[in-house]
């Protein structure tokens, strides 16, 4: 269901007093049963909830309170609960991930006020159609990786590490890159749902380096056909993308994608 891994939580683990202050919420959370059935904000009253919780703590001690009242849980997506896997991203006040430039599962509730409205909704994009109430089907991602997110290269035990040298700019531009958690922030952030920063970075982790290139001539487009037919939208220069991304993936490498993209594009054109 995800790239990463990860898997939709109804009821949670957690249970957090904390000692910290309390808030007292309400929540308006999209509920949707199904990928063809409609959908609707419902709101939830939540009392006493710790400013030391996590976003997806409180979302647990509310799951705890529906469940005692037989009622169907919130269906929504976890699975480090460490900011590293890319699972756990909801739109919260219209902000992908929330108000802080990080991960929802490590997002904590002292960055909201007591008496907060909190409007809660899952990714919105063609391209992430939704399961159920939180949770978004990100499998695209997956397709894209597969279309040219590889090298090829002998496997094996690894080789020695100095068998070949990388200038150390293009290492850490490289290591930048591949921060990217796949999370989809950059999407739902994007006025057009564009994954072109998802892609750049898929694309720049490898371009960066020596490893990466034997691919490199058909790396760019391949991913950006298949992202195409996902159905995502065209990059603007919103530049939303960059302010929403949990791990601060730069805009840089859409320039990058780009050069890939018309440098293998030549190639084809001369071939």
């Amino acid at each position: 269901m995800s790239h990463s891994n990860g898997h939709a939580s109804a009821n949670g683990h957690a249970s957090a007093n904390g000692h910290g202050k309390t808030l007292n919420l309400t929540l308006h959370i999209w509920r949707q049963s199904g990928p063809d059935a409609p959908g609707r904000m419902v709101p939830y009253k939540l009392e006493g909830v710790s400013t030391d919780c996590s976003f997806l703590e409180m979302l647990d001690l509310l799951n705890e309170q529906l469940i005692l009242k037989g009622e169907d849980p919130i269906a929504f997506e976890h699975d480090c609960r460490e900011g590293i896997c890319g699972c756990c991203g909801v739109v919260i006040n219209g902000h992908p991930h929330g108000p802080e430039q990080t991960t929802t599962c490590q997002l904590h509730m002292r960055s909201f006020q007591d008496g907060a409205e909190l409007y809660i909704e899952p990714w919105r994009a063609k391209a992430f159609p939704v399961i159920k109430d939180l949770v978004v089907d990100r499998s695209a991602f997956d397709r894209i990786i597969q279309a040219g997110g590889y090298i090829s290269t002998n496997t094996g035990s690894a080789p020695e590490a100095n068998s070949i040298l990388v200038k150390k700019e293009e290492a850490e531009a490289a290591f930048n890159a591949a921060t990217c958690i796949g999370c989809g922030a950059c999407v739902a952030a994007c006025p057009n749902a564009s994954a072109m920063l998802f892609v750049a970075a898929k694309v720049a982790h490898f371009a960066h380096l020596p490893q990466g290139q034997i691919e490199s001539s058909r790396r760019a487009r391949a991913m950006v056909a298949q992202m195409d037919q996902e159905g995502f939208g065209n990059c603007t220069n919103h530049g939303e993308c960059e302010a929403a991304c949990p791990k601060g993936i730069s805009l840089d490498n859409i320039v990058l994608l780009n050069r890939e993209y018309l440098k293998a594009s030549l190639a084809t054109a001369g071939t």
